[in-house]
């Protein structure tokens, strides 16, 4: 029976609709937008999308998306892709039917409170002949970019439409190399300056530095996190293990915020071995995300850089891994001494016409004497009742548990 039971009930929790959506999993469909997907997935826009309840997805097929891509880095690349996603629901109808002159509307780059002024919003107006164009909010911008097709539609939540080419401004694509960003200087801007002396005196700054060219996310620590209650004195550390700690301290990929989001399971540190050591959870809820290291818990706070494939973040205290700060491991618990239960007697054979579960009709009971029982009489009875209950008890686990392991196997 529970053999039976557990793929039906598998099945019904798969049938459960989902209120997300998967912007990768859907262009996979597509095979003229392979392009544009693989960057969605470098720059990690896709979990940014994959985050929104609402979305428009502007998608440029291959012959527009290498035009764009050509000789530019990959942070410029994400700038103009997050340009192309409108924190918004327009179908092909809705975008016909707007209104004379032009409608404003937010985008994923506007939300991440880097673009200047008004550039990360995008206009969107009929023009002459039925056609629907798209440009920046600059002044004067033209609308070279227009709408195709739909590819994409679920009512109200995710919208997928070709445009011709992709909606530029200038400086949209001239973001900073991480490769000549200065790392302390940086940290020490945002309040981190502790965590910033210790990476350049221990030697670790040089270790972050040659792993960002193929990615490297920093958990830094604000200088309040050294100061708070319970936190270590670092200076009883020796150098491997303050080296440790820190390298602790970052991940091994580009991962910004929305992608922690999106993560699931344990992930790994600069600091992990093979063996599995040294690992990092996460959990989030709402925009709050949380790093769990099983010896305590800290909260990413900000982003101070996010320059694909470099991220830096602030949490609100330090990371202690448990491999150093969990303590002397509890003793192992003794082996269980067991007193042997008495076996069950046999159970003497059903009478006919009844299953071995049922049980036989009581026997029936004498009179009831008109003399009163007396006191040793009463406790007799008790006695007898709490033996006749226990032994129904170990009757029917018996019973019970032979059912089960049979259902089982």
């Amino acid at each position: 029976m529970a053999s039976l039971l557990l793929p039906l009930l598998v099945t019904f929790l798969l049938s459960i609709p989902s209120n997300g959506h998967n912007i990768t999993a859907i262009l996979d469909g597509f095979p003229d937008y392979a392009l544009y997907n693989s960057y969605l997935t470098q720059t990690k826009v896709c979990d940014e999308i994959n985050s929104r309840e609402t979305v428009t997805c502007l998608v440029l097929p291959d012959s527009a998306m290498s035009s764009l891509v050509a000789k530019q880095s990959l942070a410029g690349i994400k700038n103009a892709l997050r340009l192309l996603n409108l924190l918004d629901y327009f179908d092909p109808q809705k975008i016909h039917d707007l209104p004379s002159g032009t409608t404003l509307t937010t985008t994923l780059y506007q939300a991440t409170g880097n673009a200047p002024g008004n550039l990360g919003f995008v206009n969107i107006t009929n023009l002459r002949g039925g056609k629907v164009g798209f440009a920046s909010a600059v002044p004067g911008a033209k609308f070279d970019a227009s709408y195709m097709k739909a590819v994409k539609q679920i009512p109200y939540n995710l919208s997928v439409m070709e445009i011709s080419s992709p909606i530029l401004f200038p400086g949209l694509l001239d973001a900073p190399s991480a490769s000549t960003t200065n790392l302390t200087a940086l940290l020490e801007k945002a309040g981190c300056k502790t965590f910033a002396s210790l990476v350049a005196s221990s030697g670790v700054l040089k270790i972050y530095q040659s792993a960002m060219a193929k990615g490297l996310t920093i958990l830094a620590p604000n200088d309040d996190a050294f100061k708070a209650d319970g936190a270590p004195d670092l200076s009883t550390l020796s150098s491997a293990d303050l080296v440790t700690l820190l390298q602790y301290h970052a991940l091994p990929a580009y991962t910004p915020k929305s992608s922690l989001k999106a993560s699931s399971g344990p992930m790994t540190t600069l600091a992990s071995s093979a063996s599995g050591k040294y690992g990092i959870s996460v959990a989030s809820r709402g925009d709050d995300v949380t790093l769990d290291t099983g010896v305590d818990t800290s909260r990413v706070a900000s982003t101070i850089l996010d320059d694909t494939p470099v991220c830096v973040l602030t949490v609100d205290n330090l990371l202690l891994p448990v491999e150093l700060f969990g303590g002397a491991p509890a003793p192992a618990p003794g082996p269980a001494v067991l007193t042997p239960a008495p076996a069950p007697a046999a159970l003497a054979p059903a009478p006919e016409g009844l299953s071995p579960l049922q049980s036989p009709p009581a026997p029936p009971t004498a009179a009831p004497s008109d003399a009163p029982a007396s006191p040793s009489d009463k406790a007799d009875v008790k006695a007898s009742d709490g033996v006749a209950v226990r032994s129904a008890g170990v009757m029917a686990t018996v019973v019970l548990c032979s059912w089960a392991f049979a259902s089982v196997f």
